[in-house]
């Protein structure tokens, strides 16, 4: 195996496996079909060996291809991370900040933010990425994340923001036509529609771990994404869990059960210590930071 390999080859091969085709790597990068084509086939000239097999449903990766992706992954991070650090150079701030965070947090909280840091600074870019999946700093597929959880790494920038509480609620017009609620039990017994999760991830165990109501099997209306949810609460679909600072804006959101269903979600600001010293990243995490903080008072 050669001991250098083109950046280009692996971006193409990543392509690759994030759309399952050559025409649909092509359109996403930019490139000709046979230039990708050719980046894969030169790729797989040098590992000695083949990375994807061809299925009438696409380009399917191989054991190795599986093996590259997460190197290929980490390469992708760190150029884009170079990239905009490359761009961000000047007197002010200026350039651009990625930053990521849960659905309900980018589309609820952030947006205002964002809208008063481009007010004060014009030059600054913020590229918003909205995941319930944490974001590897380290690996900088972010500069700067909102987290519902501690940060584990030593290496980051870690502000503790508070405590944002979520709870159980439903549109008024939901509970004027099926009642509300009085127990835990009340759900079950009087046939409530309750609004969850469709895959039984970890944090969907332990809701229902704790609140054996919440099981994946009671719910009448299933999905796995927070904005769907906050949709279906705000249609009179059913009771579901909400952030209570978010519903709190609208009026004829009500929570049920406070005393019997109260999930605290401990909020931190983080971001890696190589950005100490950037004047774009440190403007916006003190921004997100304070407007967190206010998010967070609201729901008390």
């Amino acid at each position: 195996m050669a001991t250098t390999i083109a950046w280009e080859w692996y971006r193409s091969f990543l392509g690759v496996l994030r759309e399952g085709s050559l025409s649909g790597a092509a359109r996403a990068l930019d490139l000709t079909q046979p230039t990708v084509g050719r980046h894969v086939a030169a790729l797989e000239a040098q590992v000695g060996q083949s990375l994807f097999v061809r299925t009438p449903a696409g380009l399917l990766p191989t054991e190795a291809a599986l093996s590259l992706r997460p190197y290929a992954e980490a390469m992708d991070s760190t150029a884009a991370a170079l990239e905009r650090t490359a761009r961000s150079h000047g007197d002010g701030v200026r350039g651009v900040v990625r930053v990521t965070a849960s659905e309900v947090v980018g589309v609820e909280v952030l947006p205002p933010l964002i809208a008063d840091l481009r007010e004060q600074h014009p030059e600054l870019v913020i590229e918003l990425v909205l995941s319930n999946k944490v974001q590897d700093l380290l690996r900088r597929e972010a500069d700067i994340a909102v987290r519902m959880t501690p940060p584990k790494q030593e290496q980051l920038i870690a502000r503790r923001v508070g405590v944002i509480e979520v709870g159980l609620h439903a549109h008024e017009r939901y509970l004027k036509a099926h009642g509300t609620p009085r127990s835990m039990r009340a759900l079950i017994d009087e046939g409530h529609a309750l609004i969850g999760y469709d895959q039984p991830a970890p944090y969907v165990r332990e809701l229902a771990r704790r609140y054996p109501v919440m099981a994946r099997e009671r719910f009448a209306v299933r999905a796995d994404s927070d904005l769907a949810h906050l949709a279906l609460i705000r249609a009179g679909a059913g009771l579901g869990l909400c952030q209570v600072a978010v519903a709190k804006r609208d009026p004829a959101l009500k929570r049920v059960l406070k005393r019997e269903l109260g999930i605290p979600l401990e909020t931190w600001l983080t971001m890696h210590e190589d950005l100490r010293d950037s004047p774009r990243c440190r403007v916006v995490f003190e921004a997100l930071v304070e407007g967190l903080a206010r998010h967070v008072g609201a729901g008390r």
